[in-house]
């Protein structure tokens, strides 16, 4: 027994963060994302194996793919901008407003309930899927990026859904990039980058948000963070953050675009299942 599971089930669950996190790298190369889609179910299971009260496992598995999920965003964006395909103006000008954005979303998802985190995240990604899937290539908001005050903006809500949701941000900045005629092999290495700044924040913002709940949370929690798992998923999926960036390289655009689509549409499913039962 350890942390009162038995041994062969804490065995199942390191298997199954082992794969997510094999996974969460290859999504995080191929999409521009940082993959907390995938990061939160899993370790909101495992949490819950754990003993950790219901009412802070959601938080705890947010706070805890945000950090996981930053070495992968960095060593992404690396590969992505070893290649040239990186928009650093893009990133420069979001990244303060973001970083706000991400404050802002790290107070209200420290008293929201699950449900409201789980709603949010679906309308977003049925949004963005819908977008890649079913969009055609003149849908366009105009042909470039729009000025300072609306980037401005756009950075600051990317932010915000980010820290809601656990995620790098990068579906949501993919979408606004291709709105405004950003090739998608650009709006993803642009999206890599971004994510660097919005998970920094995002981690700091859960752990204060989550040291007044320190007597809920299992053994190595640091606010609504869980060094465990950071220490066992981190390394694997910055490992694989590489090879899915070189995949995204070479795989036809549209072929991407239609990927990551149904990538979002099948965490937001799952999502909208757990909501009903």
């Amino acid at each position: 027994m350890a942390f009162g599971v038995p041994f062969h089930e804490l065995a199942w669950l390191v298997l199954l963060i082992v794969a997510g996190g094999v996974v969460t790298g290859l999504l995080a190369g191929l999409f521009g994302i940082g993959g907390g889609g995938i990061i939160v179910p899993i370790l909101y299971e495992v949490f819950g194996a754990l003993g950790v009260p219901v009412d802070v496992r959601l938080q705890l598995g947010i706070g805890t793919s945000i950090l996981i999920i930053v070495p992968t965003n960095i060593r992404s964006f690396l590969e992505h901008r070893r290649k040239g395909a990186v928009l650093m103006d893009v990133v420069k000008v979001w990244a303060i407003p973001a970083v706000l954005g991400v404050a802002t979303g790290s107070m209200v998802a420290a008293f929201a309930p699950s449900a409201v985190l789980k709603i949010a995240f679906v309308i977003v990604a049925s949004t963005i899927s819908s977008k890649m899937l079913f969009g055609r290539d003149n849908w366009r908001l105009a042909t470039q990026l729009p000025g300072k005050v609306a980037m401005v903006a756009y950075g600051f809500a990317v932010g915000l859904a980010a820290s809601l949701m656990g995620i790098s941000g990068g579906s949501l900045s993919n979408m606004i990039l291709t709105l405004y005629g950003t090739p998608i092999r650009r709006a993803v290495a642009t999206s890599a980058g971004l994510g660097v700044p919005i998970t920094t924040a995002g981690v700091v913002g859960y752990v204060l948000a989550g040291l007044p709940h320190q007597a809920e949370l299992p053994p190595l929690s640091l606010g609504f963070v869980s060094l465990i798992g950071a220490a066992v998923m981190a390394p694997i999926s910055t490992l694989a953050s590489p090879y899915g960036a070189r995949i995204a390289h070479v795989v036809p655009p549209r072929a991407l675009e239609i990927g990551f689509g149904l990538f979002l549409l099948s965490v937001a499913s799952r999502f909208v299942v757990s909501l009903l039962v």
